[in-house]
């Protein structure tokens, strides 16, 4: 069983800039994390299992919808809280925040911000303490980067009070286990809603995905649809078209650049103290010119997506941030984790591939992180359609009102 000896680097006095409420928060989650989930993360993600037993411990800390107001069961805490706690949940494991990331940003959003009072009232409580789980139906089998061209489709049942739900939906975190699924389908004239699945409810099913070599200490599957009647009641009311799910969308990217970010400082803090504890030669390794330049490289980047995602969360605060400048962020923190997570593998040699580290199980957790919630290519498009004004990833402007 791995010891969890992780310190946190702040080269920049960061933490200077949090408020006492923000250190608390972040403080609480790393104890957490440290007591209730690194003992047992590696034997989970070997095994290929989540850690079930664990979802009230992340409700209890907040995980579940930081910054859902109170009146609905959630801690009220504002989105710099959030991405804390996120930061802290990936730098154990990714898939352990992809696990809250979903239930917060992409079910409890959605609800919260386009549900009815009934609907808010009746999940969002269930969902914070995670007696209720959920999960996001987006991504198609054959539309991923387009999601505008899903073929997931409701009709009218003809009796005032149900819709006919058909379709299918891939690579879902939680899906195995949700209660609820906040699922993206058209109606009969192709306009894009969401809507709320249940559990129990004749032709849904959610088989599991195997043979994953990434995210394997989270669980993933398939939403499955054949003609579910589903209650018109579930529908949400507030918003419609493809700019309601993108909103999500931009709330779990928001999340995501501070989840990676916390993986990178695991990286690069085991780097650290490994190269101080190595010897070669007859000198501690840290001594040569090399693996300096690796560590100065890392805290270098760490650094600046330190002060990247501070800036962002208070631009997502004040209700500013907009979603091309969350998707530089989502694609630089991504990309400057996997680059540190491949640096401090190379500064174990062979020890850095096995359990006995976390850097592994980083590296190729982040190569699914690299590709959801957007893909790396498809977040420098968006930065490149933002700065120029068109768009190189359609040949059609995209319909987000």
């Amino acid at each position: 069983m791995r010891t969890d000896l992780y310190t946190h680097p702040d080269y920049f006095n960061m933490d200077d800039l949090l408020s006492d409420e923000h250190k608390l928060v972040r403080d609480s989650a790393r104890a957490w994390v440290k007591k209730e989930v690194s003992p047992i993360i590696d034997e989970h993600y070997e095994k290929a299992t989540f850690p079930n037993n664990l979802l009230s411990g992340l409700g209890e800390i907040g995980a579940f919808g930081p910054y859902i107001p109170e009146e609905y069961g959630g801690p009220g805490l504002d989105h710099i809280s959030y991405g804390l706690i996120m930061q802290e949940l990936e730098r154990c494991d990714s898939g352990l925040r992809s696990t809250a990331s979903v239930q917060s940003s992409l079910v409890m959003y959605p609800i919260w911000k386009y549900g009815s009072e009934e609907q808010k009232q009746k999940y969002l409580p269930k969902l914070a303490t995670g007696e209720m789980m959920g999960c996001f139906g987006l991504t198609e089998p054959d539309h991923g980067s387009n999601p505008g061209g899903m073929t997931t489709n409701f009709k009218d049942a003809g009796d005032g009070e149900n819709v006919i739900l058909n379709g299918a939906k891939m690579w879902i975190s939680n899906a195995p286990f949700a209660d609820i699924a906040v699922v993206w389908a058209k109606d009969e004239t192709g306009r894009i809603y969401g809507i709320v699945v249940e559990r129990g409810m004749e032709g849904f099913s959610t088989p599991e995905m195997h043979g994953k070599l990434s995210l394997r200490a989270s669980s993933t599957g398939e939403l499955i649809f054949v003609d579910v009647k589903v209650p018109k009641s579930h529908i949400l009311p507030g918003r419609s078209g493809l700019g309601a799910p993108l909103s999500c969308l931009d709330s779990a990217r928001f999340g995501i650049a501070w989840g990676a970010l916390g993986a990178a400082m695991d990286c690069y803090d085991q780097a650290l103290r490994y190269s101080k504890e190595r010897t070669q030669f007859g000198v501690p390794i840290g001594a040569f010119q090399l693996i300096q330049k690796k560590l100065a490289e890392m805290i270098t980047e760490i650094t600046k997506a330190q002060l990247l995602t501070l800036r962002l969360g208070q631009l997502r605060n004040e209700g500013k941030a907009t979603s091309a400048q969350i998707s530089m962020a989502k694609r630089n923190n991504v990309e400057i984790a996997l680059n540190i997570a491949r640096e401090a593998r190379q500064i174990h040699g062979g020890m850095g591939i096995t359990s006995e580290y976390s850097i592994m199980r980083h590296m190729a957790n982040l190569e699914s992180v690299v590709t959801y919630e957007g893909t790396h290519d498809i977040h420098l498009l968006i930065t490149g359609m933002d700065i120029t004004g068109i768009p190189a990833f359609t040949r059609e402007m995209p319909d987000l009102k």
